[in-house]
């Protein structure tokens, strides 16, 4: 079939490209960032059109895209991330000799991608998942998303442009169509050797339960969202209509539809009802926004439904019609919260709910009921939080990046962030899918024992001409 061939090209690209030098790869990165740059004046066009995004955000999503290239680029010729480690062997050492060892990071192999529909750019063909396996030095067959499959097909195109430019073979980067069953297919292939995936949480563990079943499991990098709640202190409310906009703004930003939505705020019990109100105020003066897909919509909107149906909710504001993304906002005590598995699922869209606790005791039974997050944010005064070390060690039991003040739909790309979390956010919670450390997720450690300098590749070699960072007998040297 078309995909096992797709697949065995991918593959028999990777015994080339593994091995190109971290210049090279780098300088490709870079060619990839200059094509889509290039075909801006249509790329961005055609990306609004489909996921009824508007210019500002594309625009923008583009910058970021590109962005993230050039910095995985610079990361890979810089080489630490390679955690090149030597110890120098001792044949005089008593009673067994030592060995030399020498270790570094090499790629897995052939990556199978899945992009999001709610970032068409920086989280799809050329996004994050796919740059850092070809950073790794793997091979990539991205599955396209059939919510823009016009603007995965361009951003395919530029990067065989670039691929054609580097020298390098077609298979470097492949690019597939399909439904369920070819993503079950390319999971399965045994030429896979792991997976990047950006969804929903049906998804996302369906990849990861058929990557476990085969002969040869391979690992699956799911990021599947979160309700990323926001801890509110009195001082953080003490101006309640500025934050309730501040809260709302962020739960509509781009229909609700960023999986580092904060879809619920705890509020302390006296101040609960007058934050709601403020909030619901702003919300019912805030027009309804096309979604991505009529999916997504109808999906939204039942799970209002479902919700309307649970015990114990006030509904401050209730979505205005089914016809677009238009925002909805409940409120309801600690106990219903903790009570109602359902009300920490997420909601993908502009659904908020504010949940009152009466005490920082209650607070922190809450924090420990709940699931793995992206995100968690604390909205409180140094001098709040001096004494609650226990909150703040819960919390980070439970997310992945642990905000103070702020809101988290902004996800900055750079060496430090953190965009993963304790299951069910994501599938591993040892990894990010922004900034790059991502790169490390499809690369293993791999070691030489006692291999003559000739035959070792320049990033262990005794001389270092790479000029790379390195660990030599313990110490961090250059």
């Amino acid at each position: 079939m078309q995909l096992d061939k797709v697949v065995y090209q991918s593959e028999a690209a990777f015994e080339q490209y593994k091995i190109t030098s971290l210049a090279e790869r780098a300088a490709f990165l870079r060619k990839i960032a200059d094509q889509l740059e290039a075909i801006k004046e249509a790329l961005i066009p055609t990306a609004c059109e489909e996921s009824h995004l508007p210019e500002g955000r594309i625009t923008g999503e583009l910058g970021r895209t590109t962005g993230q290239i050039r910095l995985f680029a610079k990361y890979v010729e810089e080489g630490t991330w390679l955690e090149v480690t030597i110890d120098h062997g001792d044949p005089e050492r008593t009673p067994a000799p030592k060995p030399d060892l020498r270790r570094m990071l090499v790629p897995l192999g052939p990556v199978a991608v899945f992009g999001a529909s709610n970032f068409p750019l920086a989280f799809s063909t050329a996004g994050g998942d796919s740059i850092s396996a070809l950073a790794a030095g793997c091979t990539v067959v991205y599955k396209g998303h059939p919510g823009h499959p016009k603007t995965s097909l361009m951003v395919f195109e530029a990067i065989q442009q670039a691929i054609a430019a580097a020298g390098l073979p077609e298979g470097v980067f492949q690019h597939v169509e399909g439904g369920i069953s070819e993503g079950q297919t390319l999971v399965q292939h045994p030429a896979i050797k792991a997976v990047g995936f950006t969804g929903s949480f049906k998804g996302g563990k369906a990849l990861f339960d058929l990557a476990n079943s085969r002969p040869e499991p391979i690992p699956v990098y799911a990021e599947m969202g979160s309700i990323n709640p926001i801890i509110a202190f009195e001082s953080a409310l003490a101006n309640s209509e500025q934050v309730a906009g501040q809260y709302a703004q962020s739960l509509t930003l781009g229909a609700g539809q960023f999986c580092t939505n904060p879809g619920v705020i705890f509020v302390p019990a006296d101040m609960a009802e007058a934050f709601a109100q403020n909030t619901g105020k702003v919300l019912a003066d805030a027009a309804g926004q096309a979604m991505l897909h009529e999916g997504i919509q109808t999906a939204y909107h039942q799970s209002l439904d479902h919700l309307a149906d649970t015990g114990g909710l006030k509904w401050i504001q209730k979505a205005a019609a089914k016809d677009a993304g238009h925002p909805a906002l409940a409120l309801t005590d600690l106990d219903t919260w903790i009570k109602s598995p359902s009300l920490q699922e997420e909601v993908f869209g502009p659904f908020g709910i504010v949940v009152a606790y009466d005490s920082i005791a209650a607070l922190l039974k809450a924090a420990k009921t709940l699931q793995g997050q992206l995100t968690i944010t604390l909205w409180a005064s140094e001098s709040e939080l001096t004494d609650q070390a226990a909150l703040i060690n819960t919390l980070q039991d439970k997310c992945g990046r642990l905000l103070f003040g702020g809101v988290p739909t902004g996800v900055e790309v750079g060496h430090a962030m953190q965009h993963g979390g304790p299951f069910p956010a994501t599938t591993d919670s040892r990894s990010t899918s922004v900034g790059v450390y991502a790169i490390k997720r499809f690369a293993r450690p791999f070691a030489y024992q006692n291999c003559p300098d000739g035959l070792l590749p320049k990033e262990l070699k005794e001389a270092n001409p790479l000029d790379i960072i390195r660990t030599v007998d313990g110490e961090v040297v250059k």
